[in-house]
């Protein structure tokens, strides 16, 4: 029996959408098999990884706590992807965004405290959002001026941004009360964003990445400037003679993701964290990527893909903690997800035929 791929007269809607569950489906039952070969009870191992997270209140806490950056990042490289800019570097952004909104915190967290929190924690937002939109923009004007890979351009800007961190963290930011540590000193209490549940550490962040997520909607498939943007990026020709600009929406794609991504990077120094370390991320950015195209780069979707991206990383703290499996599980469930949800995605415009 042969098993070959037969092109389809045009897309399938069906497996548009089914793509990313059977994918999910594939990435658990990879899981297990991997689970198995460990030593580990699959069934057991899967509970703890897929289900404790959402045992009770404080795990679904958290679960909702690390949804908010990658909410974030995902909208913002969703508008990119549309727009046919292929940003890698929401990381990047992300840490440029923390530093910037970081550094605010610490200018006016003094003995004195001129200001308040109900000024300061606005305006560090707005640093944050700066800050990532000026390293965004530095990919964007390579791109546009020199034509240059935005997709290496922003990857190696990543690299920059985490040994810029790495350098404030132990040079000019850094605590001259930490006996040394890499880290600038913990934020006072009303520079942080105040918590929403009791004995939790969920901020009000979650309700911001909601709403930008129902703003991402209206823009990408309610707006005029979301259609010129994603006219603008994917058909340059049609968009120029319409009148749009391919440029403008490289530009506009990209300060889009570099503020999104920004303003994740300043609620990540406000929220969990309190201060601003070298470790301010563990890979949000780039599990972002991975968000986005579960939720088929569509900012609702990009909510869902969040939060099953949020259970990954809590699972995976509750497996390495609970029956010692290593931290890297993380990260291998989030390759294998992307790996299946690529092939899954082949049959949204081929089908199987059997011979």
């Amino acid at each position: 029996m042969r098993i070959r791929l037969e092109p389809r007269a045009e897309s399938s809607p069906l497996w548009t959408y089914a793509s990313p569950v059977l994918a999910l489906a594939l990435t658990i039952a990879f899981g297990a098999a991997l689970f198995a070969a460990l030593g580990k009870n699959p069934v057991q191992a899967l509970g703890v990884f897929l289900f404790d997270p959402l045992a009770n209140l404080r795990g679904v806490s958290e679960v909702l706590l690390k949804s908010i950056p990658l909410i974030l990042c995902g909208v913002g490289l969703a508008i990119c992807y549309r727009a046919n800019v292929w940003n890698i570097g929401a990381e990047g952004q992300l840490i440029a965004g923390a530093i910037c909104a970081g550094a605010t915190v610490l200018a006016f967290d003094t003995p004195a405290k001129p200001l308040s929190g109900s000024f300061v924690i606005p305006l560090s937002c707005a640093a944050g959002i700066l800050g990532g939109m000026g390293w965004a923009a530095i990919t964007a004007w390579l791109r546009v001026r020199f034509n240059a890979n935005e997709i290496l351009v922003s990857l190696m800007l990543t690299y920059v941004a985490g040994l810029l961190l790495i350098y404030l963290c132990t040079g000019p930011l850094r605590d001259p009360d930490g006996y040394n540590f890499p880290q600038s000193k913990v934020f006072s209490k009303e520079f942080q964003l105040a918590y929403v549940l009791d004995k939790t550490r969920l901020h009000w962040g979650i309700f911001v990445a909601l709403l930008v997520a129902a703003a991402g909607t209206v823009f990408v498939f309610r707006s005029f400037e979301g259609y010129k943007l994603q006219v603008g990026g994917l058909a340059e020709r049609a968009a120029r003679y319409a009148g749009f600009s391919s440029k403008k929406a490289i530009w506009s794609a990209m300060l889009i993701c570099g503020a999104l991504a920004g303003l994740a990077g300043a609620m990540e120094v406000m929220g969990p964290i309190g201060q601003v370390l070298p470790s301010v991320s563990p890979g949000y950015g780039f599990a972002a990527i991975i968000v986005a195209w579960i939720g088929r780069l569509h900012p609702v979707g990009v909510v869902l893909g969040a939060l099953i991206m949020s259970v990954f990383y809590i699972g995976g703290e509750y497996a390495q903690s609970r029956i010692g499996l290593p931290s890297s599980i993380t990260g291998i469930f989030q390759g294998a997800l992307l790996f299946f949800l690529l092939a899954c995605d082949t049959l949204i415009d081929y089908r199987i035929k059997f011979k």
